[in-house]
């Protein structure tokens, strides 16, 4: 059986703008299955509407849809203790708006409650920050140069490829040291032979790009391949949306205009 033309999408952070876009973008382009990687709320305006896309697009039963934990739904559901003062203020004030939400408070919470950090297929390994580490460690491109970590990763993959998010930098590292960063749209790249040098590929962020890049960033994999898609989307929108709430610090709005 083919591999279904997957998009996998991360870092989301209740963006809805860039979420449509990335999404009516990914069903022009034919993806059969959806992948997300982990914090689909978080930052954003509208955690309920992004829960209600994932939980529609990334469920099992659509060609083997996958949602994963990240740090957001982590520290939504468990301890927020390690999150700085802006992003801690977001997480509480996310909490409150999924408890209340009407009548579909408890199936969020559930959905939440039952995500894994990580997951596989035939062909890849799936996390929301890195092989080793699931939920947490990120992955940057200054991190090739640091053998001991690339190799701990390398070594706690159960695929020859990962895919990973959390970092909102975009990038595909190799085992043998090679670092690759996509420039805008990037593709098709055939991965190589992964069995003699694997590799982990940094999808980057739909909700909040942090390369500099305001363009949102997601990947098409069919397998074999790997495609980057950047696009541009409309951040004022959503960084309106974030300043309507006063419980969201502006910060969150102004970073979406410069990528950072």
């Amino acid at each position: 059986m083919a591999y279904p033309l997957t998009a996998i999408i991360s870092d989301l952070h209740g963006n809805i703008p860039a979420l449509e876009t990335a999404l009516a973008d990914a069903k022009d382009r034919g993806v059969e299955r959806y992948v997300c990687l982990g914090d689909v709320i978080g930052y954003g305006a509208d955690p309920c509407g992004a829960l209600d896309r994932v939980m529609d697009l990334c469920a099992p039963a659509h060609e083997g849809g996958l949602c994963l934990q990240g740090n957001h739904e982590y520290a939504l559901c468990y301890s927020a203790e390690d999150f700085n003062p802006k992003a801690r203020a977001a997480i509480d004030w996310t909490h409150a708006a999924i408890s209340s939400a009407p009548d579909r408070a408890s199936e969020y919470w559930d959905f939440l409650g039952e995500l894994e950090p990580s997951a596989t297929d035939e062909a890849a390994m799936f996390a929301h920050g890195s092989p080793r580490d699931p939920v947490r460690e990120y992955l940057l491109p200054r991190d090739a140069r640091d053998e001991k970590k690339m190799q701990a990763n390398f070594e706690a993959m159960r695929r020859p490829v990962c895919f990973v998010g959390h970092s909102h930098v975009p990038a595909v590292y190799y085992k043998d040291g090679t670092l690759f960063r996509p420039n805008g749209i990037d593709g098709p790249y055939a991965l190589g032979d992964l069995d003699s040098n694997p590799c982990i590929v940094n999808v980057g962020s739909v909700g909040q790009p942090r390369d500099g890049d305001a363009r949102l960033s997601y990947v098409l994999f069919d397998g074999a391949n790997i495609t980057f898609i950047r696009l541009e989307y409309d951040w004022q929108a959503a960084a309106k949306a974030i300043r309507s709430v006063p419980e969201l610090p502006e910060f969150l709005a102004d970073r979406l205009e410069a990528g950072r």
